[in-house]
């Protein structure tokens, strides 16, 4: 069994909206120094395959088929055993 660990984010040239409306409540709290807040997610999956490169494959299509929307958003993953 092995565990993926996927991130996936808005494409840099996609308008992060969420991410500016968290950077402007962050400089209301007087952190200024903070810029470019980016919002995405993180899954965590377990994968049954019996090589690490079958649960690579898995997980790769699960992100392109369904996870992502690889129109706006870009992803990667990291697959350890467990």
């Amino acid at each position: 069994m092995y565990l993926s660990t996927i991130t996936i984010s808005l494409r840099p040239s996609i308008l992060d909206v969420q991410g500016k409306a968290v950077e402007l409540g962050i400089h209301t709290l007087g952190l200024n120094a903070v810029s470019n807040v980016r919002i995405g997610k993180s899954i965590h999956m377990n994968v049954e395959a019996s090589t690490e490169d079958e649960a690579k494959r898995i997980t790769e299509e699960a992100c392109r088929k369904l996870l992502a929307n690889t129109v706006m958003e870009d992803f990667s993953f990291t697959v350890k055993k467990i």
